[in-house]
Order: structure tokens, then sequence, then C-alpha cells
């Protein structure tokens, strides 16, 4: 796939207008050796009528027949021997059957090289140590969960002092850990080191609420930040508007909105999206973005909330180059966003009911039917 490593060698990572035809030959690469490869994949184009030679154009891009995260959540799609996986990740499962992800070898190597370069470009390294307080689960070898290894990866982009996880591993199963969060959040207070927060927007909210109710306001040393990702899931009904985020922590814990970071990505995809300084997410040239109409799943124009379809020719492992999230989004153009970076953003609307997306993924081009 020599497309496809060309793709991800190229320096900027936001470089659209330079990368277009080459991202366009890597998924029509990527496409096709899935289409050899993976039997159902192979069903699931026949059944559209689509071959990945059709791929043309640019435009051609909204014609892939889209995977929807939901029948993943059925079995694995494998276009490699199992035995060749060298990497297994898992859904959270939040909204039932948690899908696997496996990671063939060259997956792994390009996907270090994208993050790397993303991290470099959007300044989250740095060699100043810091404290880490992650509101999520504690690493351990029962839990394959990508949002996991994920924050747990976060405490690497500067040297941990100390970790304090909010869900403590006991050996198999996991013990909310309050008074570990509240010890260390003072500890963390009292030292000259950064403090790093990392989370799920919904977990650090109902954080910033206790500190609220029982008036605590404390000031976290200079160049601490927060770092979010994984939406509200479950907690839907409880989520508030990012600006009530900003200022419950800058009044409880002195960290200003200009130093919120937001991640967003999902396991079915491999291809991380950080916001920028005004806090929208841009695409970089590793993916495009899609947004499909919930009623004819046809792509609409910037500007236009429809459900979210996410492509990238990284994975030869599993024919994930063109997925169908559950996530209602907006498209908008890279000119709009004052920051500079001219590469297209998006910002997410929420999730989709359950039911709702059931019957967009049969409106797909019926992709279950008869598999």
């Amino acid at each position: 796939m020599n497309t496809v490593k060309k793709l991800f060698r190229h320096s900027q990572v936001y470089d659209h207008g330079g990368t277009d035809v080459l991202f366009l030959r890597a998924i029509r690469e990527n496409a096709s050796w899935h289409y050899a490869n993976c039997k159902e994949y192979r069903e699931i184009l026949d059944c559209r009528g689509f071959h990945p030679d059709t791929l043309q154009s640019y435009a051609d891009l909204g014609r892939l027949p889209p995977i929807p995260t939901l029948y993943l959540k059925q079995g694995a799609l494998l276009s490699i021997p199992p035995k060749k996986l060298r990497l297994q990740s898992t859904s959270s499962g939040t909204s039932g059957k948690p899908v696997a992800v496996g990671f063939d070898v060259g997956a792994l190597g390009m996907g270090a090289t994208m993050l790397w370069r993303l991290l470099r470009r959007h300044e989250l390294l740095s060699l100043r140590p810091a404290n880490y307080l992650i509101l999520g689960y504690q690493p351990a070898k029962h839990n394959k969960m990508g949002a996991v290894r994920t924050a747990h990866a976060a405490t690497f982009l500067a040297p941990a002092l100390h970790r304090e996880y909010a869900l403590a591993d006991r050996g198999g199963a996991y013990e909310l850990n309050i008074e570990g969060v509240s010890r260390a959040l003072l500890r963390y207070s009292h030292s000259s080191a950064p403090v790093r927060i990392i989370g799920f927007p919904a977990y650090f909210y109902f954080l910033l609420q206790k500190l609220e109710q029982e008036n605590v306001k404390l000031t976290l040393p200079r160049g601490s930040m927060v770092f979010l990702g994984g939406g509200w899931k479950q907690f839907a009904a409880q989520r508030v508007e990012k600006t009530e985020l900003y200022r419950l922590a800058e009044a409880h814990l002195g960290i200003p909105d200009t130093r919120f970071r937001e991640f967003f990505g999902v396991v079915e995809h491999n291809v991380p999206y950080f916001d920028c300084i005004h806090h929208h997410f841009h695409v970089p040239i590793y993916s495009r973005v899609l947004i499909r109409d919930v009623r004819t799943m046809e792509p609409v124009g910037y500007g236009e909330p429809g459900l979210l379809n996410l492509l990238t020719p990284i994975l030869k492992s599993m024919p994930l180059v063109s997925i169908m999230t559950d996530d209602l989004a907006i498209l908008h153009e890279g000119q709009s966003c004052p920051c500079g970076n001219p590469a297209p953003w998006f910002e997410i609307l929420g999730r989709a009911g359950l039911s709702g997306i059931q019957t967009c993924a049969a409106g797909a081009g019926r992709i279950l039917e008869g598999l």
C-alpha cells in the first residue's frame, strides 16, 4: 500500500489541497485490498453495486458505502488472518455490545507517525513534569477499552510525577476513588508542577459540581490544563454548554478556557481529532469527513446537520475505510474558523437514538440486508 504510506508521510497535517488526490488514491487502494481479502465486505459493496475501481474523482468518496458502527457490534470483519493482529481495542459498549478493532503492524507504524505530528502541531507535548488526574479507569490487563488506553497514553505527553485515577483497579473490579481524587487535587494545588486533568466531560462536570456545592476553590499551578474527550454518552441528559465548564473550571480550579483541549475519536476509525484554540475539530489529512442526511443517507453540504461519516485508509486488518457513527454533526468550511487553519472542521451535536440509527443504517443501502 505505497499510496497509503505516502499519505501518512506527508508533513503538513492539515494540507487538504495538497493531499486530496493522494487521499482519493489511498482510499481506492485500501478499499480494493479489503474488497479482495474480506468476503463480507465484498458482499456489502456488491449489494450496493459498488466497486472500488469506480473511485475516480474526489466527489466519488460519497458513493463509497459506509459501514454503520452498529453493524460492527455483530462481529469483526477481518481482511487478514487473526494471528496477524498486533493490538486490539474495544469500544466502551455503553450503547450495547462493544466493538473490537484489531490493528496490523503497518497501521501501528503509520498511526504513531500521525499521532506524533498532530501532538506536535497542537503543542500538547512538554518536557515539564506534571501531575495527572484521570477521570476514568485505571489501566489493567482485564480492560481493553480504547478510551482507557487513550487516557493512559495522554499521561506520557509530559513526564508524569503522579497519576490519580477516579476509578481504581482492585484486581478485576473497579472502585470509585473519590477520596483519592480529593486528596490528589488538594496536594496538586500546593505543588509547583502543572496539573493535567484528563477524562470525559461529564465526569469533569460532576467533579466541578461537587467543588461548587462544597464551595471549594483551588488555584492549580500555572500551566495546568484540562484534556477532555469521549462525549457525554449515557449522561446526555446532564450535558451543559462548554462555556459552563469553562466558567466552573476557572472559578474552582483557576484554569482558564485557553487551557482547555478537547479530543474526539471513535475506536472504529483510528484517526484522532484535536480541537484548535477556538475549540473546533479540524479534519487532518489522514481522514475526510462526510455528513449524511438522516433520511436519505446522501452526503449534505457545509452547515447542514446529519450523521457523521468518517473515512481513512489506515487499516489493512479490517475494512473500516468508511464508517458511519451514531453521532449527529455539522461540517464547516475551514475559513469560517478564526484560528487560520484552512481544513474543514466539524461540531458534534449529540448522539442519535438507537432506534433512529437502526432505521438510518437500514436506509444506507440496506447494508445489513441478506448478510
